[in-house]
């Protein structure tokens, strides 16, 4: 480390609405059994005199989850109450600063808690005496810039852009004079340090950030990084759903069965078209997200469904596992009947249920089984379906 005197400017003023207020902010929520806020400021212990060369900017409605939060320190950490905005904060920082007047000061977001020492060290190593130092990574994802609409205008050029990191690191005087100037002036949108120290004619170099140093930002970050502090594998949220549906056959020339209609010398009975399969499937896939049943959505009491055709109700049942968030994953359909035979028509089948639940062909199952002439399937007085799905929700929560 360098021998330099640091101080260090911890920003733990903001609400955190991104991550969602009813938890409270977001620098007190615990990660693998320890707040945000804490792991940040302990990042720091090797760097400067936490009771001195130190200063958290926090919320003044924040004092007590603050107390709470730095309770397990050996000496008190000093605070400074923060502005409107993060430029603000950090200005109050550095103001309350002066007093240890430190050569370099590093500003770090209380929301990056996994900084580790090495880079907390390649940025103390890039601070020069007319020089500031941010940690930065390359961008990797290929950037568009697109319109309000969501329409793409082009793509960005990736070869010189750079994420930044905290800490970011300045001659302690150069970045309070910047930041004073930028009050004076008015300008109160500058998204970073850096940018500040930019405008004010301070140069600023990049070192070597970390892919660790992550920010917390929304409520998914922080489960997710309490589930790695802790060793926990993230569950995936696979759901079945069963299907079951049953309808009387009578005198007629055809059924239909997963929306096929095959030759045969009697008919379904039932309200709409009577397609077993399809009723079967609609009633899993609304099963993985408890949306109900058939019934629910499309009741036999409503005569617009009489005779409708029953791929209506499969997609539909498609379009709300979708507004759930889901992904069908697979659909595996059971006819139990003993005519007419299945066989020849199974690939239409396949094909017809692929097309409406956008599954790959590999992904649909169409089998048939006969009752063994046992009870009223046996005596061919009805047909029975089962079906089951799979539908992937994402992680559990």
């Amino acid at each position: 480390m360098s021998k330099r005197k640091v101080a260090v400017i911890i920003v733990a003023a903001g609400r955190g609405a991104r991550a969602g207020q009813s938890a409270g902010p977001k620098q007190y929520r615990r990660i693998g059994g320890r707040t945000v806020l804490e792991r940040s400021i302990s990042a720091f212990a090797d760097v400067t005199d936490l009771a001195a060369g130190l200063v958290v900017v926090i919320h003044p409605e924040d004092r007590d989850p603050f107390a709470a939060a730095t309770s397990g320190f050996a000496a008190p950490v000093a605070t400074v109450p923060g502005g409107a905005t993060r430029q603000g904060s950090v200005l109050c920082g550095l103001e309350a600063l002066e007093a240890f007047s430190p050569d370099i000061v590093l500003i770090h977001d209380a929301a990056r808690p996994f900084v580790d020492g090495a880079t907390i060290a390649r940025v103390i190593d890039g601070i020069g005496d007319e020089t500031g130092a941010i940690p930065a990574t390359a961008v990797s994802d290929t950037l568009k810039r697109a319109t309000q609409a969501g329409h793409i205008d082009d793509t960005v050029d990736r070869e010189s852009l750079f994420a930044a990191q905290t800490p970011q690191g300045f001659p302690y005087r150069a970045i309070l004079a910047a930041h004073r100037a930028a009050a004076a002036a008015g300008l109160g949108a500058f998204t970073d340090d850096a940018a500040i120290a930019e405008w004010a004619g301070l140069a600023v170099r990049l070192v070597e950030g970390s892919p660790e140093n992550l920010k917390l930002t929304r409520n998914e970050d922080i489960i997710r990084a309490d589930r790695i502090l802790r060793g926990e594998a993230a569950m995936i949220d696979v759901r079945t759903g069963n299907g079951y549906d049953v309808h009387q056959l009578v005198d007629g020339d055809h059924v239909t069965l997963c929306g096929v209609s095959i030759p045969h010398d009697q008919t379904l009975l039932g309200h709409s078209d009577a397609d077993v399969c399809l009723h079967a499937l609609t009633d899993a896939l609304l099963a993985t997200c408890g949306a109900g049943d058939i019934g629910t959505h499309f009741p036999p009491s409503d005569e617009q469904w009489r005779g409708a055709a029953s791929h209506i109700f499969v997609r539909r049942a498609v379009e709300i596992v979708r507004e759930n968030g889901g992904r069908i994953a697979n659909a595996d359909i059971t006819l139990i009947c003993e005519a007419p035979k299945v066989a020849p028509h199974r690939e239409a089948m396949r094909q017809t249920v692929a097309e409406m639940t956008g599954l790959d062909l590999f992904r649909v199952s169409v089998k048939a089984t006969t009752n063994e002439t046992i009870g009223f399937v046996g005596r061919r007085e009805g047909i029975a379906a089962l079906a089951t799905v799979s539908v992937i929700y994402g992680e559990a929560r």
